[in-house]
């Protein structure tokens, strides 16, 4: 698991939504305002094996290992649902670059709506850690 640090050029190839958001922020503040890391949830232990992943889910009180064959965000929309958080995906982008994957996701939980990026070697660990970041925006 290698977690990637999202930069400016990044975020200048992210979707027109979000780059219309971003056009006048440094590398800090965009890293602060769309991968957060700080909130009720965060990602422990995760593995992928091609299709196959297990992620471990650090809540307040307790852990939850998502293992899941296929789509990440079935299984992550699913398991955040059972945990009280109904994460609806509302947009998706990812792309590959030369460090690893950038995903950005905006998502809504009880009617808030934003924006969240993650970067990661994996596809399918961007993705969940996009997901994350995207649960603790909103749920602040």
């Amino acid at each position: 698991m290698t977690l990637l640090t999202p930069d400016r050029a990044l975020f200048d190839a992210a979707p027109a939504g979000l780059r219309a958001e971003t056009d006048d922020l440094t590398p800090a503040e965009l890293l602060d305002r769309y991968t957060r890391t700080d909130g009720p949830l965060t990602l422990g232990e995760f593995t992928c094996s091609g299709t196959d992943f297990t992620a471990t889910l650090e809540f307040a009180d307790h852990l939850r290992t998502v293992i899941a064959t296929g789509n990440p965000v079935a299984a992550m929309t699913s398991a955040l649902y059972d945990e009280g958080y109904p994460l609806e995906l509302l947009r998706f982008h990812q792309r590959r670059t030369a460090d690893g994957t950038a995903t950005f996701v905006q998502g809504e939980v009880n009617g808030r709506r934003g924006w969240a990026a993650a970067m990661a070697t994996d596809g399918a660990e961007s993705t969940v850690r996009a997901m994350i970041a995207c649960v603790n925006k909103l749920t602040r």
